[in-house]
């Protein structure tokens, strides 16, 4: 089925600089929908903000965002699609179906989709999208909060992660939130996160050390941004901005993070309010994020490991129990850094993508201290 159906065309000026994305992209104008031959990354505009709660307004932020995208310098030589906004449905759900088969389609032509939204539940539509390929999948949410809900809530904005994990069948291997901040967190539902071998990191933890963040989303299959994650001083323009959040380079450090992931394939972001905005600053905010991710998916390396190639550096950890021998691995090409996790035979082909987990070479020393890396232990409950 042609996805043209599913999108609106791109409303924006004609008159860009000749350095600018505007000058360059691949758009859905009035006149044809664009090529997809050779295209990498496709944006797609989701004005949806039915399940919004408070932040009704949202929906307007794929064209602002886009404006201010427009001008930003153009990422040679990197083709990108903007595929324009897609057209609601009558509710929220058709919505939500529309959204996961576009992405569906776009993922088996290997094109990477950035989703601007809109609300955050439309993570659930991209979450969705992943089970034509009966994939298990990794999710990063960049977040103040961790948005559960009670399990018979209804979805909305703050509580699409119940209906995420309740899914059937289930596709979720893993889950990080990265910078949530405790007084704004139920501690009971971080208790049943942590009970299933998720990843909880406090804002406070990944400010000391923004490159802990790294294999963090360099690990994940979908990357989910809560606008509201940034302070209000530099990201006004949402109904749940408070005082407190990461500075937005530190996201825009992040985003770049994952553009040079070789394993993430979609990203959002969601909750920008135009309407509560001041000068645009968030809208630009946004825009950045979306140029900070090109730039680092133009520089991806393709370095993930493969045991037989020439390419890394391979140690082994003897640990205290003899069964727990650790492997690491070394990219030769970036540095980066890879542990093998063991994990049950007759289950490889559900798993395999999974038993390699990014890290850091702080894990590596850790484990020539004697002492287990988190990482491995999380994911070695979740493998056996």
């Amino acid at each position: 089925m042609e996805i043209a159906q599913y999108f609106s065309p791109v409303k924006t000026e004609d008159d860009y600089e000749a350095f600018a994305w505007g000058s360059h992209i691949k758009k859905f104008n009035e006149k044809k929908f664009p090529d997809l031959q050779g295209v990498k990354v496709a944006i797609i505009g989701v004005g949806e903000d039915r399940n919004a709660g408070e932040n009704q307004g949202c929906s307007k932020a794929p064209d602002e965002v886009r404006k201010q995208f427009y001008k930003l310098a153009y990422v040679a030589p990197l083709v990108v699609a903007d595929l324009g906004n897609l057209i609601p449905g009558i509710t929220a759900n058709d919505t939500y179906h529309a959204l996961s088969f576009v992405c569906s389609e776009l993922f088996e032509k290997n094109i990477v989709p950035i989703i601007i939204g809109g609300s955050q539940d439309l993570t659930y539509a991209n979450y969705l999208a992943y089970q034509p390929r009966q994939q298990t999948v990794n999710i990063v949410c960049i977040d103040r909060t961790l948005d559960m809900g009670s399990m018979d809530s209804e979805i909305s904005s703050r509580s699409y992660l119940s209906k995420i994990v309740q899914h059937e069948p289930n596709l979720l291997f893993n889950f990080s939130l990265i910078g949530y901040q405790t007084h704004f967190v139920n501690p009971d539902e971080a208790d049943i996160f942590k009970k299933m071998y998720f990843d909880l990191y406090r804002l406070g933890q990944i400010q000391a050390r923004l490159e802990e963040a790294e294999p963090i989303v360099r690990n994940t299959d979908i990357l989910s941004l809560d606008i509201s994650s940034i302070r209000r001083s530099d990201a006004p323009g949402t109904h749940y901005s408070t005082p407190n959040g990461f500075y937005g380079e530190q996201v825009c450090q992040a985003f770049r993070y994952a553009g040079m992931s070789d394993k993430l394939s979609s990203v959002g972001i969601y909750e920008v309010n135009p309407s509560l905005d001041n000068r645009g600053q968030t809208t630009e905010l946004a825009a950045q994020l979306v140029w900070y991710f090109l730039d680092g998916f133009a520089n991806r390396k393709n370095d993930f490991p493969i045991p037989t190639e020439k390419d890394y550096v391979k140690y082994r950890v003897a640990m205290k129990t003899p069964e727990h021998e650790l492997v690491f691995y070394k990219s030769l090409k970036t540095d980066r850094w890879w542990m093998e996790v063991p994990f049950k035979i007759g289950v490889k082909s559900k798993f395999e993508r999974h038993h390699m987990v990014p890290c850091s070479y702080e894990d590596y020393q850790m484990a020539c201290a004697g002492e287990m890396p988190d990482r491995w232990w999380q994911a070695y409950q979740k493998l056996n």
